[in-house]
């Protein structure tokens, strides 16, 4: 005891000062529990490099991001609601009989709160019904097929990055608009859902807008097969005036090494529907002037926003190349969640929401993303739809890179099909109801 102090005034002292001392050691309030999110998406095989992985980085930097609470408003809460977010990633290569056994196992053995993911339609066919039967929040991402929602309505599933429809109706605007007097072109497509659809929704599309035009060559190489020899050869015979294709992933880029090889793309130009993809990865080796799309305005095509210009510097900051848009498509998908996550939280009186509460939000919301605005508007509001952008391409050789020129931004309106007709029907019947200015 110091003995120059009085012993009642140091009792006193001990008295004021032992409430304080207490609150102090009081336990802080708990944190909120994390939001478990099932990524999946193509890590190994030849979809890896052109869209898993710039999807996966996309996911990477935005959860981090979203954790620390460091992206701009209105996405600058941190987490989901204030809860941060905990991902396992899983890979997507593999049969679709694989990828529904993981997609259970995320659910029922991990306990995840949500699946974001899938870039093959055959995949993400397979395991929305699974969704359903598991009453599981799963958010589709690049999966781009619109027979989704438009075969069954679903509960679970969501998808606001806009489909195959979009792409290739805006695709054949363009492609009429750069070529008025187009009278025979050809397809190059994978043989299974997105290669199919995607062929069939362009076709229809043509036979609106260039009634004339005639199909010469439609051809469908089995997916992944990497080898397209016998297919330029045939190509090479043909009158075309374009060759379409929705060719993505290693597919897209063994196409265009081995026709640029034998002169195909210097003869007829191609419409890539994903083109933008692949723009960066083969640099002065892309042919110059093919039709360019990115399934959005996504990457060189995308508006200069503050959340875009947030988006490509940490992108870019962390894995020195810029997103494309299998990148844009991740934080979409994430994005839309957040929104959808925090709007039901915000009408629950700021308690954790229910999967029932969030699938309530997210039914016809609209939001902003990086690079556009999406509004779930079809497929019974679980659908999103967006303005889409193409150009045409050519190499930079003074600064070193690619660009994208003539660019037209077609309204989300003109290119996809109202909410209450599927898309075939919509594109058999002209498009009618279509708003283009």
């Amino acid at each position: 005891m110091n003995r120059n102090v009085p012993a009642a005034a140091l009792a006193a002292g001990l008295a004021l000062t032992a409430p304080f001392a207490a609150q102090s050691q009081q336990p802080a309030a708990p944190a909120q529990p994390p939001v478990k999110i099932g990524i999946v998406t193509f890590l190994t095989g030849p979809a890896a490099a052109p869209f898993g992985i710039p999807g996966r980085n996309a996911a990477e930097i935005l959860i981090e991001s979203l954790n620390a609470g460091k992206l701009p408003a209105p996405y600058n809460q941190v987490g989901l609601g204030g809860a941060k977010i905990e991902a396992k990633y899983v890979d997507e290569a593999g049969s679709t009989a694989q990828q529904v056994t993981e997609f259970r196992n995320l659910v029922q053995r991990d306990k995840v709160d949500v699946v974001v993911g899938y870039v093959s339609s055959g995949n993400c066919l397979a395991v929305a019904p699974v969704a359903e039967e598991l009453k599981a929040l799963t958010v589709i991402d690049v999966c781009g097929t619109p027979r989704l929602f438009e075969e069954k309505p679903l509960k679970y599933v969501f998808r606001v990055n806009p489909h195959a429809t979009m792409d290739n109706v805006a695709a054949a605007r363009y492609t009429v608009d750069r070529k008025k007097d187009i009278t025979v072109y050809s397809g190059i497509n994978q043989n299974y859902a997105w290669g199919q659809d995607s062929w069939r929704d362009f076709v229809l599309a043509m036979k609106t807008l260039a009634p004339k035009a005639t199909v010469d060559k439609e051809l469908f190489p089995k997916l992944f097969a990497g080898e397209f020899g016998a297919e330029i050869s045939a190509l090479l015979t043909s009158r075309s005036q374009i060759i379409h294709s929705s060719f993505y992933d290693g597919d897209l880029e063994a196409f265009l090494f081995q026709s640029t090889a034998r002169a195909l793309p210097q003869r007829m130009p191609y419409v890539l529907t994903t083109g933008e993809t692949a723009l960066a990865r083969l640099g002065a080796k892309f042919p110059d002037g093919m039709i360019i799309g990115a399934r959005g305005s996504h990457g060189l095509l995308s508006r200069d926003i503050e959340l875009n210009r947030w988006f490509q510097q940490v992108y870019a900051d962390r894995f020195s190349m810029a997103p494309t848009y299998p990148s844009y498509h991740a934080a979409q998908s994430l994005l839309g969640l957040k929104a959808a996550w925090e709007k039901a939280q915000a009408k629950n009186g700021g308690a954790r929401p229910t999967t029932d509460e969030i699938i309530t939000a997210f039914e016809g919301l609209e939001f902003q993303t990086p690079s556009t605005t999406v509004r779930l508007a079809i497929g019974k509001g679980h659908q999103g739809i967006s303005d889409i952008s193409y150009g045409t391409n050519r190499f930079n050789k003074a600064e070193g890179r690619p660009e994208i020129v003539d660019v037209v931004r077609y309204p989300a309106e003109c290119v996809n099909p109202p909410a209450d007709i599927d898309s075939q029907t919509w594109l058999e019947g002209g498009m009618k109801g279509a708003k283009c200015n």
